[in-house]
C-alpha cells in the first residue's frame, strides 16, 4: 500500500447489477470516509476505471452482462496498485482462486459486514490472518433475509421460481416476503 497515501484513501468503485445494493453499500462506505462511484455493467465498471482509476474496488462476481473478473482483470491493467475484492452469493474454491489469479486481494461471501469490507480493503501485508470480527455483525435471521431478498430479485420478483430456488414452500415465502427486514 506504499502507492496510496494515508489522506487520499477515498476512490471506490463499486461494481454490482443489484442497484439496491449497490447504492445501499455506496452510502454506507461514504459514512466510512470513502468517495464511491457506482457501476451497473461489466462495460461501465471498466469504462469508469480505464477514465479515473479507484483506488480501491468492490466488484460482485456476477453481472448480468458479464464477469466481475473481467472488471478486476481491467482494473490492474490500468492501475496495479489498485486494491480490489470479489463480492458473490455464488461462491466457490475455484473462481476465489480466479479471482486473485487475476488481481483481487480477497474473496467475499454476500452479504458481507461493511466492516469486514473495509477491514479487508485495508489489509496490510499477508500475514494469513483474518480480519477481527465487526462490532455489530448482522444476525443470522439478516443475514437469511438479505439472501432471500437477492434470489427474489434475481428471479425478477417471482414468488413460485423464488421458493422453488430457494426449495422452499412458496406460502413460506410469501410470509417472509410480507415481513419487514429484521432489526440488526
Amino acid at each position: 500500500m506504499s502507492d496510496i497515501q494515508e489522506d487520499d484513501l477515498k476512490s471506490l468503485l463499486i461494481a454490482d447489477d443489484d442497484e439496491r445494493f449497490a447504492e445501499r453499500l455506496a452510502r454506507t462506505m461514504e459514512r466510512k470516509g470513502f468517495d464511491p462511484i457506482t457501476a451497473f455493467s461489466v462495460e461501465d465498471a471498466i469504462r469508469i476505471a480505464h477514465q479515473s482509476p479507484p483506488q480501491f474496488a468492490i466488484v460482485d462476481l456476477r453481472l448480468q452482462d458479464g464477469s466481475g473478473l473481467d472488471i478486476i482483470k481491467a482494473i490492474h491493467d490500468y492501475s496495479p496498485q489498485t486494491r480490489a475484492i470479489i463480492l458473490t452469493g455464488y461462491g466457490n474454491i475455484a473462481t476465489a482462486v480466479a479471482a486473485v489469479k487475476v488481481g483481487a486481494i480477497d474473496y467475499l461471501p454476500k452479504p458481507s459486514d461493511p466492516d469486514q469490507i473495509i477491514a479487508t480493503l485495508l489489509k496490510t501485508g499477508d500475514d494469513g490472518t483474518l480480519p477481527p470480527p465487526p462490532e455489530l455483525p448482522m444476525t443470522a435471521d439478516r443475514v437469511r433475509w438479505e439472501h432471500i431478498q437477492r434470489v427474489y430479485e434475481q428471479c425478477d420478483r417471482n414468488v413460485s421460481e423464488t421458493a422453488r430456488r430457494l426449495r422452499m414452500h412458496r406460502r413460506t415465502l410469501q410470509r417472509i416476503l410480507a415481513k419487514y427486514a429484521p432489526n440488526d
